[in-house]
């Protein structure tokens, strides 16, 4: 038998969702995604760079399979030393903020309260399909990204691996790496949701979600949300990897080596 359906489409959402807290209720939860953007990106493209330093090879290039190794890898760390805890903190404190009696005063009230009551075990519930999704999600991202990043080298003749992309070339590149990542874990994303929102008691584990949502309602519910989805990871990668270029590229200004006087 299928769930009742709550939403009929993003626009469906924002209406209701303006209908019941106004528009600030579009932005119920904007805190708790403040907090995590900053560790989440260093530790992301901080451990890429590193796995990265010790599998590049002697011409500056990755291989399209080290590419995709890189990338899972700062998927991975970022999932276990970010994602996983702050995004159960996310889910049951949106799902709080959005029922008609909110038990959570506000983000630190909300912390405390889920650590209380569900203890750090709590916290990495889903701790597998976040690993899985942010795996998978990073490995397709960089690999999309490096791979028209060479790309246009190898098209412009430029000889120097790391030579500058144009910043809106960068965000273009970053669209399309972003659309693929959406499409290729979507279902992933679902599950580890679920798993992470207040009724993951419902869930043995990620196996026992994904068949359950299989049988409840049908292959489509792993593809639920592709099309809001889409639009703020397109945009998210985007901006992000602008973003991080631009602080490279000045970083690699001021931290290069001085010319020797002469």
């Amino acid at each position: 038998m299928g769930v009742a359906r709550r939403y009929h489409g993003p626009i469906d959402c924002a209406k209701k969702t303006i209908q019941s807290h106004g528009f600030r209720g579009l932005y119920r939860g904007l805190s708790v995604l403040l907090y995590a953007a900053i560790p989440k990106s260093a530790v992301r493209f901080g451990g890429f760079e590193e796995f990265k330093r010790h599998n590049v090879s002697p011409d500056g290039t990755l291989t399209p399979g080290r590419k995709l190794f890189c990338g899972m890898g700062a998927g991975v760390c970022e999932a276990i030393l970010v994602v996983t805890p702050m995004e159960t903190v996310k889910v049951k404190f949106i799902n709080d903020q959005t029922s008609a009696n909110p038990h959570y005063r506000g983000f630190v009230h909300g912390v405390r309260s889920i650590s209380k009551e569900f203890g750090l075990s709590g916290l990495y519930k889903g701790v597998t399909p976040t690993i899985f999704k942010q795996g998978t999600n990073q490995a397709i991202r960089f690999f999309v990204m490096e791979t028209l990043k060479e790309g246009y080298r190898s098209y412009r003749g430029d000889t120097t691996p790391n030579q500058p992309v144009p910043k809106m070339l960068t965000g273009v590149f970053g669209v399309l790496a972003g659309a693929a990542s959406v499409y290729g874990n979507t279902p992933l994303d679902v599950i580890k949701t679920r798993m992470q929102g207040l009724d993951a008691h419902k869930y043995k584990n990620t196996f026992d979600c994904a068949r359950k949502i299989l049988r409840d309602e049908g292959p489509l519910a792993f593809y639920k949300g592709t099309v809001p989805r889409l639009g703020r990871v397109c945009l998210d990668v985007c901006i992000s990897f602008m973003i991080y270029d631009t602080f490279m590229e000045n970083f690699s200004k001021v931290w290069s080596d001085p010319k020797p006087k002469p």
